[in-house]
């Protein structure tokens, strides 16, 4: 009889006593993100992208995974923040991901009365604590090798393209995490003059003063 609020899918754990309901709320989440595809912008940001002669490259705090279901070459992506498609140990003890697509079908199938029977709680195949999904939430976020892989091709991209003509495309960055994408490019910009800094934006196409010849700000709907 104990009401349970739910605040979010990235910390199941926070419901102990009640791991088959709060797995339950998870698997719950996770198919219906599964089940979502990119909208027609993603076409379109991918024709540009791949019309332009030194290529490009996505860096993205979204964890949705749109950007491979569009068809995004997966070796000019870069998931910052995880992905909801990964779980990880809670821990974790080991840095490894592993695909949750097969388990959320089983939690969907086998659920009952907003339960799901207690083999299907998700457990590290190492250390046999439970599994979390692989978002940076905290300092438990595991960069596995995938991660790190694609850090160092978003680092080699800037670094063959420092002091070239570039455009750094910021498409609807707020401000609750500033300092990972806005804040980078507002300084990339600063640093280099040939590049060209642009931001979509509903209600927060803005730029600092020290770059706003450089900037392209359009208020509108990504």
């Amino acid at each position: 009889g104990r009401n349970i609020n739910f605040q979010d899918i990235a910390t199941p754990l926070a419901y102990e006593t009640h791991q088959e309901l709060a797995y339950w709320f998870y698997g719950h989440r996770l198919s219906q993100y599964r089940a979502t595809s990119p909208h027609d912008g993603y076409q379109i940001l991918k024709r540009w992208a791949e019309s332009k002669p030194h290529g490009y490259f996505v860096f993205t705090s979204n964890v949705d995974g749109h950007f491979q279901k569009a068809g995004f070459d997966k070796k000019r992506l870069f998931y910052t923040q995880g992905d909801y498609g990964l779980l990880q140990c809670c821990e974790p003890c080991h840095r490894q991901t592993y695909d949750n697509r097969a388990l959320i079908l089983r939690m969907v199938e086998e659920q009952k009365n907003m339960r799901i029977p207690t083999a299907l709680i998700p457990r590290c195949p190492k250390c046999g604590k439970p599994m979390a999904v692989n978002l940076r939430s905290d300092d438990r976020f595991a960069e596995d090798e995938g991660w790190r892989k694609a850090a160092g091709r978003y680092a080699d991209f800037l670094r063959r393209h420092d002091g070239m003509h570039i455009l750094l495309w910021e498409i609807g960055v707020g401000y609750n995490t500033p300092g990972i994408i806005k804040y980078p490019f507002w300084q990339m910009t600063a640093q280099n003059p040939n590049a060209v800094y642009a931001c979509l934006n509903s209600g927060q196409a803005v730029c600092p003063g020290a770059i706003q010849r450089q900037s392209i700000c359009i208020d509108g709907d990504a």
